[in-house]
């Protein structure tokens, strides 16, 4: 598969702490979901496999089952004439004994341009946090139009990731 990336700072998202790109909105999001190694194994296969966009209301695509560098992945909110599908690739995965995780990047047609990665970790003290890390611009007219509304949205659907982790997580 050729790459459609439709940004350049490709992988941005790997290194926790790191600054973000400048010249992007840029979105943080952690929130605690659990404690001990099997909801942090619960909450990465929920991650991984989709399951986490699936139980936060969003369509998902994608060319595997599973969360790997290359696949394409194409998510959709809305119904009908007024779904927006959001065409992504990921980028880069992890599946540490302590982290477990990835991130995509949008390719053309996305309504932004960025990268955005979900990542399980687990702490010394067995604490599991969810993260939710991203940078991105508008990418089309109607995002562009929509302005302030758009990080609102964007920081809203990672509340709902979250939640979404954590009951998945729960589940066992």
């Amino acid at each position: 598969m050729t790459s459609q990336l439709s940004y350049p700072e490709t992988g941005a998202t790997t290194r926790p702490g790191e600054p973000l790109p400048s010249g992007y909105q840029h979105l943080h999001h952690r929130v605690l979901i659990g404690h001990g190694r099997d909801v942090l194994e619960r909450a990465g296969d929920a991650v991984t496999t989709w399951r986490m966009h699936r139980a936060a209301g969003i369509r998902v695509r994608a060319d595997s089952d599973r969360a790997a560098p290359g696949v394409a992945v194409e998510c959709a909110i809305g119904v009908g004439p007024l779904r927006v599908a959001a065409p992504c690739e990921v980028v880069w995965s992890t599946y540490e004994s302590d982290r477990i995780g990835f991130a995509y990047g949008t390719r053309t047609g996305h309504p932004e341009c960025g990268e955005e990665s979900f990542i399980v970790q687990m702490g010394p003290d067995l604490a599991v946090w969810f993260t939710v890390t991203a940078f991105s611009v508008p990418g089309r007219w109607y995002t562009r139009l929509a302005g302030p509304l758009v990080p609102h949205v964007q920081r809203r659907y990672a509340r709902r990731y979250g939640r979404a982790v954590r009951r998945l997580a729960e589940r066992g």
